[in-house]
């Protein structure tokens, strides 16, 4: 999405870090997958969830 509508990963990221501090964050590509293991790890981990299968 960044690309079509003209805007910097680059960017977001120096954003992110300055706003987010110490706090996680990730860059996902959910069409492909990227990232998602990444999130589905984190909210198992902190939400105490139940591990659902590797996508």
């Amino acid at each position: 999405l960044a690309d079509m509508v003209g805007a910097s990963l680059e960017v977001m990221k120096t954003d992110s870090q300055r706003m987010r501090g110490d706090r996680p964050f990730v860059f996902t590509q959910l069409k492909t997958a990227e990232g998602l293991n990444v999130v589905m790890d984190f909210l198992v981990h902190e939400g105490m969830l139940s591990s659902p299968h590797k996508v």
